[in-house]
């Protein structure tokens, strides 16, 4: 039998198996930009779509057992979670799959270099291209599969939320950023005398407002609206 090669970083061997065994078709199509072609349905988006809610029930499906539940309710969940599979995350999952330069690869004859090599280098891109990835994976071979390959690959992110988590505003402002947008906390009411005063805030993405929060400083209130809305957008 001949020597295995050296194992794969980080271990995203599995990924990266299910990755190739693809079909054509759907391979391409989870690394194919949507200003690549007329009809946006053959980019990756709808992809992408699928696979952060692919993503986010494996790596929940991996937390849940394993945390303390009664240090670890809903609300830490939801932060361990959101860091773990944040822009960032993906990002660095991507890059040590290797899609950036199977993005490069599947660039159209006539595209630009310069522009294609920029895209490669977005965090935003390969974040989407990353939850692509998983989720024409996740069409193919079906979730038994694919949840332990996306634990797996995600390890590192995963051992780093619980380990330094970020807070609620970070993991939001994350998540957000994954699809081109901000949030920002606007006070909308207070309350009580100036000894006790308590604010209310409101999270706000674009003309949408994803939760309110409150506390006894603008601080606390924005990192009770941020964690309302991590767990509004992951319901």
């Amino acid at each position: 039998m001949p020597p295995s090669g050296p194992p794969e970083p980080a271990a995203v061997g599995r990924l990266r198996e299910l990755l190739d065994a693809l079909p054509e078709p759907l391979a391409r199509q989870s690394v194919t930009h949507s200003s690549w072609t007329e009809r946006r349905s053959e980019s990756y988006e709808r992809l992408a779509f699928l696979g952060d809610s692919v993503l986010g029930l494996a790596v929940t499906t991996h937390l849940f057992p394993r945390l303390d539940a009664d240090r670890y309710g809903a609300g830490e969940l939801t932060k361990v979670r959101a860091q773990a599979v944040s822009g960032r995350s993906c990002r660095l999952v991507a890059e040590r799959l290797g899609l950036d330069e199977r993005l490069v690869a599947a660039a159209p004859r006539g595209a630009s270099p310069a522009a294609t090599a920029s895209l490669a280098q977005t965090e935003r891109v390969l974040a989407s291209i990353m939850e692509s990835v998983i989720g024409a994976c996740y069409q193919h071979f079906g979730l038994e599969r694919v949840a332990p390959a996306v634990v797996e690959a995600f390890a590192p992110e995963i051992e780093r939320a619980l380990d330094r988590p970020a807070d609620f505003k970070s993991a939001l402002q994350e998540r957000l950023a994954r699809r081109g947008d901000i949030v920002v906390y606007p006070v909308v009411a207070t309350d009580g005398p100036p000894h006790d005063r308590r604010f209310e805030v409101a999270a706000m993405s674009g003309e949408h407002e994803l939760a309110r929060g409150a506390g006894r400083s603008k601080k606390d209130a924005e990192q009770a609206a941020a964690q309302l809305a991590l767990e509004g957008l992951a319901g």
